[in-house]
């Protein structure tokens, strides 16, 4: 394979053994690796005794102690997840029921495979006595009440991947990490662990996290050093004299970084690597990102560059080196998890752009070396997105788009314009609020202080809501009674009668979301604590809390909410067909859903509801509906408070989010049909993206649709993905058309977020009968990029019913 094979020549080719190295990681099936298992069981029994934080933290130091390390013979920075790239660890203390249900299926499954020898088959298997209804989701399950756990069995309300993941969704401050070292933290942890006042009970669990903290930091120190001897070994061994300096400065560097501060862009890079990998290994959670990269990095490359430490093509190269090693990392999910997050994405955010501290354009040198390397790897991960604002230089817009062109739908755009007010009208200081980062999807925070999940809770499903709201309070499929009250869609006067129907429904299914995430949370807090993750979020060493204590200077989370567009369709159907023209019956419409529409009244009758007005089309009859509809969401869980509300940090508070990852797929094969004329098991609509094929004015009027949401209250995310075709990108004068048109959408309308998906239908097709022909193709799932081809039938086929939008 060569560079022409996949992106844009415009940035140039890898260099060769970074190319290498490229191939061998999408060469390589992703297997299970079971090394962290077997390790994280020895340890649970030696130290179950030992308190919660000091269990965890020997628990992380007998991992990094007795892992497989390995470095690649072009590796350029060092550290490993695995015992081979791209294998996934298994995190038994989290879930291991399914594991053991699933083995055999592993291979066999429609997207996400991975393989496993049947000799780690028996690993597991041997294991698992041990953590039999010890885990955290086996604990979790006895503490969910019945009605939340009804939402949750109906498929109304899906929390598995929060309950069998760790800490995730932030990132940590890298920043200040490479300016003092590890050594400063611990030197913190010890000057608080000496004067705590133990006649204080409070501070007797402080003791035994400030004990952790220490434990944790001193064992990446030591992981660090494994690394040094290594490369020091190999660079004895080697008979290349460029290869021996290259090892010798590994070593070097590795007895210093991460423990100490850092002194060059190398430097830098590795340790803010071990750092990115270490909390991947503490925990599986997922969309621990980089922060602002460009923002911590720039001055060691400035400085480097200066007095010619460092050539840019090396520091390029160095880069690669670190996107590929973040591609290397892996995880496998349940099943019923996986059809919720298709590609096996980690969701690791880079965040470049955006404004200083004092709102002057913080582009740079670097910001401009990521964009150009991120292009040259042609991955899903990183994720990269560009901060935005109404300064932001159009010569970098259009290196942007020219990144864009390259096919693997990054970078995604950020507003600064609405997320930095949101963030301050919440109670975020403004020096704060002027450095967040993206991390996840499309969700933001501000790194190094926000705590636990600032999104990824519980996915609501807000079509089957509309159904709920008909069929007075009960589950269609099922006829539980899930909310008193509410009346029968055939009883119902008019159209108020219905939304009001709908009011309660939806602020019951809000109430229910906030129940299932407060156990979630409670048996995470007392079943497992990230050491390193609070290590570095202030002001977890201050308070002597860990994040899912309250350690964090902010808490704000949400939740993601499925099927906007759906909603907003299924109500102006209602309203358009039932009660103002009047050509359907209530009755009628109702018998039509429970039907599938299979009669051919039923068909009739779809046709009737698919000709009303439709979101996406700057159409306020639609538009407004849904985020009427919306609102009332919003409005109940405003008042909601998470389990670290009053324990520290600012907020502990909720707001709304959009990004549904590829929630949208499984939540619509598990809901009937829906007044807005989709059918039984059909996927929902995307993010707050239209229903596919019903935006049919063209991306202005989708932009002014989407504008017309409660943007700021919807601080979680407001995702929306374009779909454009390569060829209508090449036509003279249609760039510069989308730089305006993403200009305007974030400076007139006050979007949130925005990505382009750059492919074609007929590629999407032809992949999906000859794979082998297509190994490259990426394309943009919902906030993250996957390779097409590793994805299940169901999601490609949902990417492929997008609307392709033209200029």
């Amino acid at each position: 394979m060569t560079q022409s094979t996949y992106g844009s020549n415009y940035f140039g080719a890898l260099t060769p053994r970074m190319q290498e190295l490229r191939d061998e990681l999408l060469d390589k099936t992703p297997e299970i690796c079971v090394e962290r298992a077997e390790i994280v069981t020895k340890s649970y029994k030696e130290n179950q005794n030992k308190p919660l934080h000091i269990k965890r933290a020997l628990m992380l130091k007998d991992i990094l102690e007795n892992m497989s390390i390995y470095i690649e013979d072009c590796g350029l920075i060092a550290g490993n997840q695995a015992s081979s790239n791209r294998a996934a660890p298994i995190f038994p203390e989290y879930a291991m029921r399914w594991v053991i249900d699933e083995l055999d299926d592993l291979e066999k499954r429609d997207g996400d495979v991975f393989t496993i020898t049947e000799e780690n088959k028996e690993k597991l298997r041997d294991i698992y006595p041990y953590w039999e209804n010890n885990t955290i989701y086996d604990k979790g399950k006895p503490y969910m009440p019945d009605q939340a756990q009804k939402y949750a069995d109906l498929g109304i309300i899906s929390f598995l991947g929060k309950v069998t993941s760790g800490d995730g969704h932030f990132a940590a401050d890298y920043t200040n990490m490479l300016r003092v070292g590890l050594k400063d933290y611990k030197k913190r942890a010890e000057e608080k662990l000496r004067n705590l006042d133990l006649s204080d009970y409070k501070n007797i669990k402080k003791t035994y996290f400030y004990k952790a903290c220490i434990i944790v930091i001193d064992a990446v120190r030591d992981f660090a050093l494994r690394y040094a001897v290594l490369a020091e070994e190999k660079a004895r061994e080697t008979t290349d004299a460029k290869r021996k300096e290259e090892l010798l400065e590994i070593g070097q560097m590795l007895r210093r970084v991460p423990y100490e501060p850092a002194k060059t862009f190398k430097e830098a890079v590795q340790a803010i690597w071990l750092g990115h990998l270490i909390l991947q290994i503490e925990s599986n959670g997922h969309s621990v990102s980089y922060g602002r990269v460009d923002q911590y990095l720039d001055p060691f490359l400035r400085q480097d560059l200066a007095c010619g430490r460092i050539t840019e093509d090396e520091a390029s190269e160095v880069l690669v080196n670190l996107w590929l090693k973040t591609y290397s990392i892996n995880k496998v999910r349940p099943w019923g998890h996986t059809v919720f997050s298709a590609g096996s994405p980690l969701y690791q955010n880079v965040t470049i752009g955006g404004q200083t501290k004092d709102k002057k354009d913080a582009t740079n040198k670097t910001s401009w070396l990521i964009l150009k390397t991120i292009a040259q790897c042609h991955l899903p991960q990183p994720n990269l997105t560009v901060r935005y604002h109404k300064n932001l230089p159009d010569d970098f817009m259009k290196e942007c788009l020219e990144v864009i062109r390259c096919g693997f739908g990054m970078p995604a755009f950020n507003s600064d314009e609405v997320i930095i007010p949101s963030f301050i009208e919440k109670g975020v200081k403004e020096e704060d609020a002027y450095n967040y980062c993206a991390v996840g999807c499309v969700e933001t925070a501000v790194p190094g202080k926000w705590g636990y999940r600032c999104t990824g809770m519980s996915f609501l499903n807000f079509t089957k809501g509309i159904l709920i709201a008909m069929n007075g309070g009960k589950d269609p499929a099922t006829g539980t009674l899930l909310i008193e009250n509410v009346k029968e869609f055939k009883d119902l006067d008019n159209f108020e009668d219905f939304m009001e129907s709908w009011d309660k429904t939806v602020r019951e299914m809000a109430r229910q979301t906030v129940v299932i995430d407060s156990v979630c949370d409670t048996i995470q807090e007392e079943n497992t604590a990230d050491i390193l993750a609070s290590v570095l979020t202030d002001d977890c060493i201050e308070r002597g809390l860990t994040m899912k204590e309250g350690g964090a200077v902010y808490d704000f989370i949400s939740g993601l909410q499925v099927g906007i567009a759906n909603t907003a369709d299924s109500l102006a159907a209602i309203k358009k067909t039932v009660f103002e023209d009047k050509t359907v019956g209530k009755e009628e419409l109702w018998g039509a859903l429970m039907d599938n529409f299979q009669s051919p009244r039923g068909e009739e009758i779809r046709e009737l509801l698919k000709a009303a007005p439709k979101y996406g089309n700057d159409n306020d009859y639609v538009d407004l509906l849904g985020t009427r509809a919306y609102n009332s969401y919003i409005d109940e869980i405003k008042k909601a408070k998470n389990t670290r509300y009053g324990r520290g940090p600012i907020g502990g508070c909720y707001y709304a989010g959009t990004s549904s990852i590829s929630a949208n797929v499984p939540q619509g094969a598990g809901t009937l049909a829906t007044p807005d004329g989709r059918k039984k098991g059909e996927a929902l609509a995307e993010g707050c993206s239209p229903s596919h094929g019903s935006d049919l004015n063209g991306p202005t009027a989708v932009l002014k649709s989407v504008a017309k949401l409660p943007t700021r209250d919807i601080t979680g995310g407001v995702l929306l993905n374009q779909k454009v075709t390569p060829t209508m990108l090449d036509k003279p004068g249609n760039k510069d058309k989308l730089i305006s048109l993403t200009r305007a959408f974030f400076d007139g309308l006050e979007g949130y977020h925005i990505q382009y998906n750059v492919v074609d239908r007929a590629t999407l097709i032809d992949a999906q009968i000859h794979p082998e022909k297509h190994k490259n193709l990426i394309v943009r799932v919902a906030g993250y990029s996957a390779f097409f081809n590793v994805l299940s039938k169901d999601t490609q086929d949902d990417i492929i019913a997008r609307t392709e939008q033209s200029l």
